[in-house]
């Protein structure tokens, strides 16, 4: 039996049949979300003894060189160059199976929750952010995020080594906007405002930019925090520059810091120089040192000093494990020192 020939009539429904089939292939390709799932878990076992008369402890902890997390992250092509982009991340205890760092984060997205959109125009995101003054501190320190064994970031965020600077490494209520990069020369501005009815002036910002060309890092971050939770001060004014300078046969890496602190007019001054230097292929000593001084005129306060020293050994390109030693002192106190052995591993 013949087939029937095609009236004209129906060719053309046929071909808008098909010119729609496409088109709406085309837009369903073009609206496609790509999401992914990745983080770092990481945990080590130590003896710790800070320089704060507490009793030496032995332990297990989650993280060490950095903090535990997953995250989920996704895009979707809008067109014209424009996307939608969100991102939500989870700190976790792989030693307790906890989540968040401590009891006090949030049981949600303790590390980032936002959304927003880039493009030729940067990239403009509304939640919770790393702060960027933390992740510039990062660049400029052999030790980069770790909250124990860093010298330059426990002495700048943990409060059991005396932190000197005031607020978390994260952030709440941000508005972020990072410009597009110009010669290897990035900007991030944010703002989070208090949230305090009545009162605008209760809020925090802060501009960083970071230069990054062929061996070259470097960094100059301000921010102003002025929040409820830092009483009895009503604010703080923080101020980080450094730089890191990969020499090939070691990174170099130095970092002046500087805060103030409203009404109580305490003032404190951290440098910090470190290295990385490769002694095999797949391994790095790591060494850095912090000092801080700070001026305070209800208190006589001395000198702060913590010294790091490590040897990080990458097994692959996800998975390294490091052995660690910080000496801490503040003048007037006992001298601390801790060691642990760890392993991270990303995905």
């Amino acid at each position: 039996m013949s087939s029937p020939v095609p009236t004209a009539a129906g060719r053309a429904f046929a071909c808008a049949l098909g010119g729609t089939i496409l088109c709406c292939a085309a837009a369903s390709a073009q609206a496609q979300t790509n999401v992914q799932v990745y983080g770092l878990v990481g945990s080590y076992f130590g003896s710790i003894k800070r320089s704060d008369n507490v009793d030496r402890t032995t332990v297990v902890g989650s993280g060490g060189l950095t903090t535990s997390w997953w995250g989920i992250r996704g895009s979707e092509d809008l067109g014209d160059g424009t996307k939608a982009i969100f991102q939500l991340e989870q700190f976790f205890q792989p030693d307790t199976g906890g989540a968040g760092r401590s009891p006090t984060d949030p049981t949600g997205f303790s590390r980032s929750g936002w959304v927003g959109l880039s493009g030729s125009y940067g990239q403009l995101t509304i939640g919770r952010h790393t702060s960027p003054y933390y992740v510039s501190m990062q660049m400029v320190n052999p030790f980069g995020s770790s909250v124990v064994f860093s010298p330059l970031v426990v002495q700048s965020y943990v409060a059991s080594f005396s932190n000197t600077v005031i607020g978390d490494t994260v952030w709440n209520n941000v508005i972020q906007y990072v410009a597009p990069t110009v010669g290897g020369l990035s900007t991030t501005i944010v703002y989070a405002p208090g949230e305090v009815a009545g009162n605008s002036s209760v809020n925090n910002a802060g501009v960083h930019l970071r230069y990054v060309h062929d061996k070259l890092t470097a960094v100059l971050s301000a921010q102003r925090v002025r929040t409820a939770a830092v009483a009895p001060s009503t604010g703080q004014e923080a101020y980080l520059a450094g730089m890191a300078y990969d020499a090939g046969w070691a990174k170099l890496y130095a970092s002046a810091q500087a805060t103030d602190n409203a009404v109580t007019n305490i003032r404190s001054r951290t440098w910090q120089l470190g290295t990385s230097v490769p002694v095999t292929a797949g391994g790095s000593i790591l060494v850095s040192w912090a000092h801080t001084t700070q001026d305070n005129p209800k208190a006589v306060v001395g000198t702060h000093d913590t010294a790091g020293l490590g040897y990080d050994y990458f097994m692959s390109r996800r998975t390294d494990v490091y052995l660690t030693y910080l000496y801490d002192h503040i003048e007037g106190k006992v001298k601390g020192n801790s060691y642990a052995l760890g392993i991270r591993h990303t995905f």
